[in-house]
C-alpha cells in the first residue's frame, strides 16, 4: 500500500539492552530520513512500558505518531487504531478462571480479538498543526479534546 502511495517505510528499532539503540536515537535517525510521521507497532512490551518517553519524544520532534494501542493515545499520543487492551485483559481473566477451575488449557478454544477502536487525541493534532478530517473523528471509538 505503501508504494501505491508513494510514501517510503523506513524501519527504525530500537530496546533496552546496552547494545540496542535507544528510543532517543531512534528518534534522532527518523529525523534524519526526514521521517513524515512514525508507526509504533503494539507487540513489543518495552514500547508499551515507555510510551510516554515514545510520545514525548514524538512531541519534541513534531512527529505525527500512530500506535495500535489507546494507552499510548491516553498519554498524550496523536491517533491509535487496535485492539481493545482491555477487553483483551478481560478475555485473559476468563481463561485464567476456566483453569482455576480445572479446566484444560489445550482443550479451551483460542481467542482472537473482535474489537478495533480508533482514538484520536485532537488536543496533540493541534499541536502539530494537524486538522483531524471530520470523517476520521466521526469513526472513532473514542475523541480526547
Amino acid at each position: 500500500m505503501a508504494q501505491r502511495l508513494n510514501i517510503q517505510l523506513v524501519k527504525v528499532e530500537a530496546g533496552r539492552k546496552p547494545e540496542e539503540t535507544t528510543l532517543r536515537a531512534a528518534f534522532e535517525s527518523a529525523v534524519g530520513q526526514r521521517a513524515a510521521g512514525i508507526l509504533v507497532l503494539p507487540d513489543e512490551p518495552f514500547f508499551v512500558a515507555n510510551r510516554a518517553d515514545i510520545v514525548a519524544l514524538a512531541a519534541q520532534h513534531r512527529l505525527p505518531a500512530f500506535f495500535g494501542l489507546r494507552e499510548y493515545v491516553d498519554a498524550g499520543g496523536l491517533m491509535s487504531d487496535g485492539e481493545s487492551m482491555r477487553t483483551a485483559y478481560r478475555s485473559v481473566a476468563t481463561y485464567i478462571g476456566k483453569i482455576a477451575t480445572g479446566g484444560n488449557p489445550a482443550e479451551m478454544p483460542v481467542s482472537q480479538p473482535t474489537q478495533f477502536e480508533l482514538v484520536v487525541n485532537l488536543k496533540s493534532a493541534k499541536a502539530l498543526g494537524i486538522t483531524v478530517p471530520q470523517s476520521v473523528s466521526l469513526s472513532a471509538a473514542e475523541v480526547i479534546q
